[in-house]
């Protein structure tokens, strides 16, 4: 049962982030010992058509669709149908192509197989061509041995991971996610490929301008490589109706925040919410177990990663989940955000349209939210948090 107090508090904090002028519009929902306990939205879904955010619109939440996928590769473990150590190509053969033979899941799920950048000549169109990018992938010889360095696989950690689900288990990514996690949490808003008849529920995605002063990465930097710009995570491109519907899954999916929330209670909750299990709880915690800190050879800062997740920590990229490294989840481009606290039984769901960088002041949205969450539920706000964010 949602907590009607709590909820008014940020309520009242969303609305005022929207008068301010901070954010046009978001969503909220956290869940606390298995309980929906915030569930509140603010502004505007689309500012062209002043079509207002409900609790049922639908955003684009880029990168925190990392978190999906993982689970996704973590309930097919605990099936045993795959083993994280094994070749990527034991289930994808010709992925053992150009030195990546022994390029493990493992790797994948920890952005260590050596594929970040987007192929040569990328455009939208092949983007959304899921066998293009497979097919192509499996022919690019990797920028390191895999396994030796560990460098944010920004959207290709989507096809390698989505195509060893494919080949291991037959279902695309998208209807697994529809079968094997929605379907038994009760609900139906994650997409990774949405279909036709929820297109107008999908938020507008706005670009936010760049503040005076923000930092900016070299133009030769890895990053844009990664994250080529004819495919950046902007507006005009993953507003286009054919982005919305292709499969994406490092990047592309389409929830509502109350439905991220949840898949992350299940994982704050043991791998269970209610009667639902998605998996074990020693499988939960095998997941965010501590991979990698090293200095992230794209990104060029050192990010606390687990196997598919980021965990809390005191760099930019923890986004609200606080310095806790028990806390595991993904945040997204332009501010979304989800994470599950086992130890609290919490977990926190966050989606917005205006898409803010690294050049935003901090705390980001997603900060001040989750912060202001805890203090409404009386949770104990992690040491250092209001240190680190003065």
């Amino acid at each position: 049962m949602v907590n009607t107090k709590a909820n008014d508090q940020v309520k009242a904090l969303l609305d005022k982030m929207v008068k301010n002028k901070e954010e046009v519009g978001l969503q909220v929902a956290a869940y606390l010992d298995g309980e929906l306990v915030v569930d509140c939205w603010a502004g505007l879904a689309d500012s062209t058509t002043n079509r207002k955010v409900d609790g049922d619109t639908l955003f684009t939440v880029f990168s925190t669709t990392k978190g999906i996928t993982a689970t996704c590769i973590h309930m097919l473990a605990d099936r045993g149908k795959l083993d994280y150590d094994a070749p990527i190509a034991k289930y994808w053969p010709e992925f053992a192509q150009k030195g990546k033979a022994k390029a493990t899941v493992r790797h994948g799920l920890t952005h260590s197989v050596g594929l970040p950048l987007m192929p040569d000549g990328i455009t939208t169109e092949k983007m959304c061509d899921w066998d293009w990018m497979c097919k192509t992938l499996a022919e690019t010889k990797p920028m390191w041995e895999p396994g030796t360095k560990t460098g944010y696989h920004a959207y290709t950690y989507g096809w390698i991971l989505g195509e060893v689900l494919r080949r291991v288990d037959g279902r695309t990514i998208g209807k697994f996610v529809q079968e094997e996690i929605c379907k038994p949490l009760g609900m139906t808003d994650i997409y990774i490929g949405i279909p036709g008849s929820v297109e107008k529920r999908v938020a507008r995605l706005e670009n936010a301008p760049v503040p005076p002063g923000a930092p900016v990465f070299p133009a030769d930097s890895l990053i844009f490589k990664a994250i080529p710009p004819i495919v950046g995570t902007t507006g005009e491109v993953f507003n286009r109706p054919d982005v919305r519907r292709a499969s994406i899954p490092g990047a592309g999916g389409i929830m509502s925040a109350r439905a991220l929330a949840r898949h992350y209670a299940a994982l704050a909750g043991g791998g269970t919410l209610g009667k639902a299990k998605l998996m074990s709880s020693k499988r939960v915690d095998i997941a965010r177990t501590k991979q990698t800190e090293d200095t992230d050879f794209v990104i060029g800062m050192p990010i606390t990663k687990a196997m598919g997740y980021f965990l809390g920590g005191a760099g930019p990229m923890d986004a609200g989940m606080g310095p806790s490294p028990k806390v595991f989840g993904h945040a997204g481009a332009g501010g979304s955000n989800g994470f599950a606290d086992p130890e609290h039984k919490f977990a926190f769901g966050f989606a917005k349209t205006l898409l803010k960088g690294f050049g935003d002041p901090p705390p980001p949205a997603a900060a001040k939210i989750a912060d202001a969450i805890r203090a409404a539920l009386g949770l104990q706000i992690p040491a250092g948090v209001k240190e680190r964010r003065r």
